[in-house]
């Protein structure tokens, strides 16, 4: 029997061909950059898809430190983010009520408050303008709330409650319990940037025929999917492909609402991945990938297995990006009866989009 029948690795597939002959640097620079020859979102049919309300990653807790102000562009919007003296993340619409400066180039943190550069206003959690240096009295209008985001931070991400109408958090979040234990790895980290709305990445999970032709699996996975009100669990069992021969392994994936999602593997090597993937603007998404593995695995004997498994699934999302990123939103899709539950899917991520009302398009337009 050949090397090439024993090795059960994924075998090279179309998308693949695109990628697989650039370096690990270039392939860090592609992940982030813009695309050659992109058509428009309305060409796309993704303009007017809304954005799912729901929990989301800001940044990594560590890429924020006490006193700094960063820049954040989310839904469609310019914010602006710090970390006051108290230590807690806060986040607010990025322009100054008064003569529109972007607070997060040269805004700085007084006390737990974001001071614009412009004139020293300064604002709190809410979007309140609650001091003026050099004013006797502050405008009423200054003082209403507006522009806050609900924030939190746990599994070693800010988070932050996105809602079209700032409605406040419907849920609570989850957090990762495997995350900053002493037996568990620091974080492995990956990054890219998608030139496609979320529900593309979000519908990967209920698409088990993409498998074969993507990622050049032998067979189609087994996948059980259920669908348990803002919950989303996803089981496969699938073999895992080895330099000795296959392996079972299970996936075990998740989410709470559109922007929390994790996945947990075992077989070749138990590895928690956490995906903040947040929506930039209707065509764009930055999309975080954070690894943790039991220190014994990662550090061990089985060292080589455990960063192999990583690689693969790196590889995998690599391969998927060159079809999202080009990929065209067809409302009424034409599924098979080997597609997976994509149409179940669809119901129930809709039930996140405040401007359908639950549903899609074609369902309102009929009405």
């Amino acid at each position: 029997m050949s090397d090439q029948v024993l090795d059960a690795r994924t075998a090279p597939v179309a998308t693949w061909q695109i990628v697989g002959a650039m370096n690990p640097e270039e392939r860090a620079v592609w992940r982030m950059a813009d695309i050659q020859n992109n058509v428009s979102a309305e060409e796309r049919g993704v303009d007017k898809i809304p954005f799912a309300i729901g929990w989301y990653a800001a940044c990594y807790s560590d890429e924020i430190a006490v006193g700094e102000v960063k820049p954040l562009r989310a839904f469609g919007k310019e914010l602006a983010m710090w970390r006051g003296e108290d230590g807690q993340v806060r986040i607010i619409d990025a322009y100054c009520k008064h003569l529109g400066a972007h607070m997060a180039y040269g805004g700085k943190v007084h006390g737990n408050m974001l001071e614009c550069p412009f004139h020293a206003w300064r604002y709190d959690e809410a979007g309140s303008v609650k001091e003026i240096p050099y004013a006797r009295n502050i405008p009423p209008q200054a003082k209403r709330p507006c522009g806050g985001w609900p924030t939190e931070e746990g599994s070693g991400f800010i988070w932050f409650w996105y809602h079209p109408n700032g409605e406040a958090p419907q849920w609570e979040r989850v957090d990762f319990p495997e995350v900053g234990r002493d037996d568990y790895t620091e974080f492995d980290r990956y990054e890219w940037i998608v030139h496609a709305p979320l529900q593309f990445m979000a519908e990967n999970a209920a698409d088990t025929a993409h498998f074969k032709y993507i990622h050049g699996t032998a067979t189609f996975p087994d996948a059980e999917i259920k669908f348990d009100g803002i919950r989303r669990t996803g089981l496969v069992k699938a073999k895992m492909g080895t330099p000795k021969g296959e392996v079972d392994g299970e996936i075990l994936n998740m989410n709470v609402g559109p922007g929390q999602a994790a996945t947990r593997f075992s077989g070749i090597s138990e590895t928690l991945l956490i995906a903040g993937m947040t929506p930039i603007d209707h065509d764009k998404v930055r999309v975080r990938f954070a690894f943790t593995q039991p220190k014994t695995e990662a550090e061990g004997p089985m060292g080589g297995l455990a960063r192999a498994l990583i690689r693969d699934i790196i590889k995998q999302f690599d391969q998927d990006k060159v079809v999202w990123d080009r990929q065209r939103f067809v409302e009424r899709a034409l599924i098979c009866d080997g597609d997976g539950p994509i149409g179940d899917f669809r119901r129930w991520y809709y039930q996140f989009y405040v401007e359908w009302n639950g549903r899609g398009p074609q369902a309102m337009a009929a009405e």
